[in-house]
């Protein structure tokens, strides 16, 4: 996408010219949580940004206004497929436009250092190569369709403890070489609209403030985009003098009044200003803010089916990790009594908590398309262990709305005096509130209230989640008072994975409860005032574990495969918090065991979206990681299982056999500081120094048909600061369609300095039909033979080239010769 003409850039100038410094300044404040300030007489209307790196959800949170929900960043990156990136963020272009969003923020393309960050769902790789393409891809889809890209969070925001606060300790050498690679491949090749500074501190400094937000980023790269802070990210004044250019969310903050006094004392320049003013409207005039200017894209030009797309994402980006015996694809026909067991079956994650979170409109479980499926078989549920905590919302289908008898519930904000504020009619029992309308910062309390029909006969754990103290009543008749209290963790953590107030209440299947949750909203202390979230509805019943696990067995006993999703839950896997360890929650790990002892043909499928440990995994038949899959990963499923689709993703991330293997784990900063002392060693590059075997490799996955990769033409000469290149053959030699992923790596034995044991630098993804063959030719780019000191070094000599389907399988192997430049 070109950047605006000089032409342009004067006559921005020339608004500018006439502006007074006050509303320079307002300019460079959001007017509320996701717009941005309108001035009529410049012809600039709002700017509405919003969360979106798996979804856009728009201006308000609300069920009511729902979004597509398209696979984690995890699932996207595992396809190895920059057009499936590309189409992904198209479709994220088309969903922000269907919304009224002219800036998406996304996509996350922080580093997977440690397994044990918690938005490691939301983020691509632990390989600087692969997450540089992904995102350079993903940009290039949503602004081709006229919308901002955001790549955030810049930079060395690979943790969640102490985000707020924290420096991350790291060298020039490791930030060039890993963790800017995919900023400076998203602005120099697909010319990124906006950049989002992270919470941080780099090397001491707050990244709002730091000297990386203009070298190499505008000074090196060319970026002539908008840098927006990460909610609350400015701290003061001092970050208008470096090049942060606009503070989210308004319309107070840390600028305003005080920088304008900042520039009349002249503590700030108002040439600084001036630069910053330009860059929101250039922004303005690409997605068709500013009067007098064409949009780059007025109207999205690659548009797709957003539900057929989300169905392919999830099957592209699912890893087949085991498949003994060719198990899968199962044989439908074949099939007569099915076992499909767990938690996660019934009540799938289909995307990860926090900031990214979107609101679908349908959900298909696990369970629903396996049915779907087999529409002549008998598919038996069971949970067979407990992976939820704290409260699920009640099913639409069994509330109804008292005020209008309408499924649903009734919400009310109350004064002091009991006086009704604000009256929303709410499809859904867990609400968030991210600025709107409704008077979260003013009013005394909310009042939630519905008649509850309950399936089920039996007593039941029945209450809120949320920081803060309530009452739940039944039948209008307080029954419990409580308070939630933080664990200690930020806004994200608080919001997404908030504590439960519970009482067990009676209930008789198909006898109406009238249920209510007042709670008090006027000791709330926020970080970000109008940021409010309640869930109302069950805790899941953990009473009686063994026979939950009895009832799995015995229905596994009698199918003739047992399929069983295992994964993660809101307070593992969230923005806010890092995770402790990598185990499955709960009793899962008994519970396979157990299902296998019963029926050897068990299929594992796992919902998490970063890794986990999989103790049993040489036990049973087939193991297919599908992350968090979206809104179709029920239909997703099916097609993988029953062999509609091939599951066509490669692990973006090593997973480890146990949590002591993992070379570089630690997330949690000492004394408020993290160093990442492990330098260019991390993922994979740092299991290969340390010579441990994980349970499964960088790059591995397997599919439903075999492959043969010919010999490689490289070329046998490059000279420092030039592409290589390579070709060869692929042949589908299986009797069904398929994907491969052709990998490249390099290595340098002999080196003068520290490098790691190999390294990607490039790869392509092929699908071909049964016995069909490719050429395949691969760049090897210049930067995968440079290393940082002070600069982009070369060292010339022969590097060791490996060709093949994952870090440790290359089975092609050549060298290539860099020499000095002429």
């Amino acid at each position: 996408m070109p950047f605006t003409s000089e032409a342009d850039t004067a006559r921005l100038s020339a608004l500018i010219d006439q502006l007074t410094l006050q509303e320079k300044v307002q300019l460079l404040t959001g007017r509320d949580f996701w717009t941005t300030w309108p001035i009529e007489k410049i012809g600039l209307r709002r700017l509405l940004v919003s969360d979106g790196p798996s979804g856009v959800r728009g201006e308000v949170w609300d069920e009511r206004s729902p979004s597509l929900n398209l696979p984690s960043g995890t699932a996207l990156a595992s396809t190895w497929d920059g057009e499936m990136a590309a189409r992904y963020g198209a479709m994220s272009a088309v969903e922000a436009r269907r919304k009224g969003v002219d800036v998406v923020l996304g996509p996350t393309i922080n580093l997977h250092r440690s397994p044990l960050g918690g938005r490691h769902f939301e983020a691509f790789s632990e390989d600087p190569q692969l997450t540089a393409e992904m995102a350079a891809a993903y940009v290039a889809g949503v602004q081709d369709n006229g919308v901002g890209a955001t790549p955030k969070h810049y930079i060395a925001n690979d943790y969640e403890t102490e985000r707020f606060t924290a420096s991350t300790e790291v060298s020039d050498r490791a930030l060039r070489e890993l963790y800017l690679l995919a900023f400076e491949k998203a602005v120099t090749e697909s010319h990124a609209w906006l950049v989002m500074s992270s919470y941080n501190s780099i090397n001491g400094v707050t990244a709002t403030e730091n000297e990386l937000l203009e070298t190499p980023l505008n000074s090196e790269w060319g970026f002539d985009g908008v840098v927006v802070s990460d909610w609350t990210g400015v701290r003061s004044t001092d970050a208008a003098r470096a090049s942060q250019d606009l503070e989210m969310p308004g319309p107070d903050g840390f600028w305003g009044a005080a920088l304008v006094a900042a520039v009349e004392a002249g503590e700030v320049d108002v040439a600084d200003i001036d630069r910053k003013v330009l860059r929101i409207l250039r922004l303005a005039a690409r997605v068709g803010a500013l009067e007098g200017f064409d949009a780059v894209q007025a109207v999205p030009v690659t548009v797709e089916d957003g539900i057929a797309f989300a169905r392919e994402a999830a099957t592209a980006g699912s890893v087949l990790l085991r498949n003994e015996n060719r198990s899968l694809p199962l044989a439908a026909d074949a099939l007569s009594r099915v076992a499909v067991i767990g938690h996660n079956a019934l009540y799938a994650r289909t995307q990860g908590g926090g900031s990214a979170t979107v609101l679908p409109e349908t959900i298909i479980t696990p369970v629903d398309g396996i049915r779907a499926a087999l529409p002549d078989a008998e598919v038996t549920y069971s949970i067979g262990a407990v992976v939820q905590e704290g409260i699920a919302e009640l099913p639409l289908a069994t509330i109804v709305n008292p005020a209008t008898g309408t499924p649903g519930m009734l919400v009310r904000f109350l004064a002091a005096d009991g006086s009704v504020l604000f009256t929303e009619d709410r499809l859904a029992t867990s609400l968030v509130y991210f600025g709107g309308d409704a008077p979260v910062t003013t009013a005394d309390s909310i009042e939630l209230s519905m008649t509850w029909t309950p399936t089920d006969t039996g007593t039941v754990p029945f209450g809120f989640a949320s920081v803060g103290p309530g009452r739940i009543l039944v039948g209008g008749v307080v029954v419990h008072e409580g308070e939630g209290l933080s664990a200690g963790g930020d806004l994200g953590a608080n919001l997404m994975s908030p504590p439960s107030v519970v009482t067990r209440i009676d209930a008789v299947a198909g006898e109406p409860l009238d249920l209510a949750v007042v709670f008090d909203l006027s000791s709330r202390d926020d970080t970000m005032a109008g940021v409010f979230g309640i869930t109302v509805g069950i805790e899941a019943d953990d009473s009686d574990p063994e026979g939950l696990l009895a009832e799995a067995v015995a229905a596994a006993r009698v199918a003739d495969v047992a399929i069983v999703v295992v994964g993660t839950n809101a307070q593992v896997e969230s923005e806010g918090f890092d995770r402790s360890d990598l185990d499955l929650p709960g009793r899962q790990d008994e519970l396979v065991r157990a299902v296998v002892a019963a029926n050897p043909r068990t299929i594992v499928v796992v919902n998490s979206g970063s890794p986990v440990l999989l103790p049993w995994r040489g036990d049973v038949q087939a193991i297919l990681l599908t992350y968090f899959g979206g809104q179709e990963y029920g239909n997703a499923l099916a097609d993988m299982l029953f062999g509609q689709a091939e599951p066509g993703g490669r692990l973006p991330t090593t997973w480890p056999k146990q949590l002591a293997d993992v070379p570089v784990l630690d997330v949690t900063p000492v004394n408020g500081v993290l160093r990442y002392d492990e330098g260019i060693h991390i993922g994979y590059r740092a299991w290969l120094k340390a010579g441990t075997e994980p349970a499964y490799e960088f790059g591995f996955g397997l599919g439903y048909t075999e492959w043969e990769l010919g010999e490689p033409t490289i070329a046998p000469t490059v000279s420092a600061g030039t592409d290589g290149w390579l070709s060869l053959s692929v042949t589908n030699t299986g009797d069904r369609a398929g994907k491969q992923v052709v990998q490249v790596y390099l290595s340098r034995a002999d080196s003068a300095i520290d490098r790691p044991v190999r390294w990607l630098a490039g790869f392509a993804a092929v699908s071909l039909e049964a016995g069909a063959s490719a050429l395949l030719e691969l760049g090897l780019p210049a930067r995968a033979f440079a290393n940082w000191d002070e600069g982009w070094q070369y060292e010339t000599g022969s590097f060791a080239v490996h060709v093949g389907t994952s870090v440790t399988n290359t089975p092609r192997t050549g060298t290539v010769n860099l020499v000095a430049t002429t």
